[in-house]
């Protein structure tokens, strides 16, 4: 598909930002990536190991895929919530907004309700669901093929992207609708709700190297087709009369930004479940520290939720080892804790 083309826009507009300040950001996001990434190959469930070495099979096998994995999800789950909060020109959006999350629930419920009328042992234990491969690829595709069709039938009921409002409020109803049909498969399937309960709360326990492939070439797909539309998104700063003006095809732009939020969102839900308050803190820590325009915060925010989810996962292997916190429950506390700070920051100063 041609992309569509889109008219420059303003210099006040198009060099919105501070590249000493950026490039100052960037370098201490990539920085605090790869120490976490040391330390995702030196924490496992029996604490803190640097002999790398003589655990090189056990980082090989486990630890590298799953620290690697968590930063990708965290990096498409960011660059989402970059897309979705540009798009909607709103700072509470995030990825979740359009029927993925709740979509992706149903699909896993309905893996998992299946798997225990078929007599399989997934329905009452996630960790033998996840042992077996047949089932956890099935748990993976129903969770990514759910957020699309969720999204899918958001755009439906909104009759595409053109109007934002209407879209936003479609993604409301759909989330609530399925979001019902899970619970109604749960009462007539409880022995599936372990499994959909640890999906809710977010895991990158079992993160592999297929899993790291899928997202890689996802954020490969994703990052430099935003980054090519983020001229329509500075153009929105202006709002929809001022974007028209520039030449936007509003409907056009807004679909295909839907389409890579959701193919982005979706991928990093299928592979780590339903992780929390990434998509949404990401932007905004960007924002704190430098000004930038549309295709450097897609990229910043992209490097911030990695380094938010990959903060969360270590601290969820180290903090009460050999036992693990879901990784979705500490991503809440953290992204809560730095969106609060963040708040009062901006109170104070406007006070």
């Amino acid at each position: 598909m041609a992309m569509p083309a889109v008219t420059p826009v303003p210099d006040a507009i198009a060099r919105r930002r501070v590249p000493a300040d950026a490039a100052m950001l960037a370098w201490g996001l990539a920085l605090a990536l790869l120490l976490l990434i040391a330390a995702g190959f030196s924490v496992g469930s029996e604490g803190w190991s640097f002999d790398w070495a003589g655990d090189a099979r056990l980082i090989e096998q486990i630890r590298a895929p799953r620290t690697i994995g968590a930063a990708l999800g965290g990096a498409l789950l960011g660059l989402a919530g970059a897309i979705a909060q540009g798009l909607f020109r709103n700072p509470l959006a995030d990825p979740y907004l359009l029927g993925s999350a709740a979509g992706a629930g149903l699909g896993v419920t309905l893996v998992l309700a299946a798997a225990g009328l078929l007599g399989t042992a997934a329905g009452a234990s996630i960790g033998a669901a996840a042992a077996t491969m047949g089932l956890r690829v099935g748990l993976v595709g129903a969770a990514f093929a759910g957020a699309l069709a969720g999204v899918a039938l958001t755009l439906l009921l909104a009759r595409g992207a053109g109007r934002p409002m209407v879209l936003l409020l479609a993604g409301v109803v759909v989330g609530v609708m399925l979001g019902a049909l899970s619970d109604l498969l749960i009462s007539f399937s409880p022995q599936a709700l372990r499994g959909r309960q640890l999906f809710l709360l977010g895991t990158t326990a079992f993160l592999g190297w297929p899993n790291v492939l899928v997202m890689v070439l996802v954020l490969g797909l994703v990052l430099p087709l935003s980054v090519a539309l983020s001229r329509a998104l500075d153009a929105l700063v202006l709002g929809e009369a001022g974007a028209i003006s520039l030449g936007v095809n509003l409907g056009r732009v807004r679909l295909l930004l839907v389409a890579l939020m959701a193919l982005a969102t979706g991928a990093a839900v299928a592979q780590a479940g339903l992780v929390a308050f990434v998509g949404l803190v990401a932007p905004h820590l960007v924002r704190r520290w430098a000004v930038v325009a549309h295709a450097g915060l897609l990229a910043l925010a992209s490097l911030a939720g990695a380094v938010l989810l990959l903060a969360a996962d270590v601290a969820a292997r180290s903090l009460i080892a050999p036992q693990e916190l879901p990784v979705g429950v500490l991503t809440a506390v953290i992204g809560g804790a730095v969106l609060l700070w963040l708040l009062w920051r901006r109170t104070e100063a406007e006070t």
